[in-house]
């Protein structure tokens, strides 16, 4: 892409959308219309801002006209976005790879009420390299390491590692001591959604999820336990130590919904993505990477 073109459009995060057949005068009205969650003002702000544009760069006005299929680029923004008071730690960064230790309570991707206050908009403005695309997800509660492919060329062959499951993935957490289990436990089941839509269960059936789960500091009545997923399940740490019997702490979706409250920054989730080991798919050295983060 000729590097004249504005960095807004070189973002792979810009949203973007392709106007319908519709008789609005304007863009901005058609606009309105089809995104009638976002009200006509934030339109205004963000036009008056610039952050609008068509498939050329070009800032629309409050008076360019409405085309069917006009190509339309736009960062969606949540009003008033609480600052999230943790800063990440870029472990490692080359042209081809990132890994980031990530901070408690930050999101990974944007979604919901988090756009700017994400580990990925942060990366992006830091490391002013707009082609990040994070590899993998751990829960916005969850610390620890990310990594995020920092080239389009070399991305499959690190998207590899984890579809073919040839990455250690390994976390620590903090939960309920479990005398009557013997270890290395390794738990197999199947979860699914359950309700509300946001929360998982484990459910009868063909077993979807694996995890290797080993005390490694047995004193008290909370152990230190290493988790090693096998699979990567939405929550599946969470949903199988809870089956257990020893649900995580600071866990306020499993094994009770807890009412839905501010974060509680003082107290987070007890669960760590301590570390991420591999054979580097284009060196062929081994390569391995620790979280700085403890709980």
């Amino acid at each position: 892409m000729d590097p004249s073109t504005p960095s807004f459009i070189r973002d792979t995060h810009a949203s973007t959308v392709h106007l319908p057949p519709g008789e609005w005068p304007t863009v901005l009205d058609g606009l309105c219309a089809q995104f009638a969650a976002i009200s006509r003002e934030q339109w205004l702000d963000r036009i008056a801002r610039g952050r609008v544009v068509d498939g050329q760069g070009v800032a629309i006005t409050l008076y360019t006209p409405y085309r069917a299929g006009l190509r339309i680029h736009y960062y969606r923004e949540v009003m008033d976005e609480l600052p999230i008071p943790f800063t990440e730690t870029v472990l490692h960064a080359d042209e081809h790879l990132v890994v980031a230790d990530k901070p408690h309570f930050l999101p990974v991707t944007p979604a919901g009420g988090f756009v700017e206050q994400t580990l990925l908009r942060r990366l992006i403005r830091r490391l002013d390299n707009p082609e990040l695309v994070p590899l993998h997800r751990i829960d916005r509660l969850t610390g620890g390491l990310v990594l995020f492919s920092a080239n389009r060329g070399s991305r499959a062959a690190y998207q590899a590692l984890f579809r073919e499951r040839r990455i250690d993935k390994r976390y620590e957490a903090l939960a309920p001591a479990l005398h009557a289990l013997s270890f290395p436990l390794l738990r197999r089941s199947r979860i699914v959604a359950g309700e509300p839509f946001f929360r998982m269960q484990e459910t009868d059936g063909e077993p979807n999820s694996e995890t290797r789960i080993e005390p490694i500091e047995r004193s008290g009545e909370h152990w230190r336990y290493a988790l090693h997923p096998v699979t990567g399940r939405k929550h599946q740490l969470r949903v199988h130590m809870a089956a257990l019997g020893a649900p995580i702490l600071g866990d306020t979706l499993y094994p009770v919904l807890a009412e839905k409250s501010a974060d509680d920054h003082q107290h987070p989730l007890k669960l760590l993505a301590h570390s991420l080991a591999f054979v580097d798919p284009l060196s062929g050295e081994p390569r391995r990477f620790e979280s700085v983060l403890t709980l």
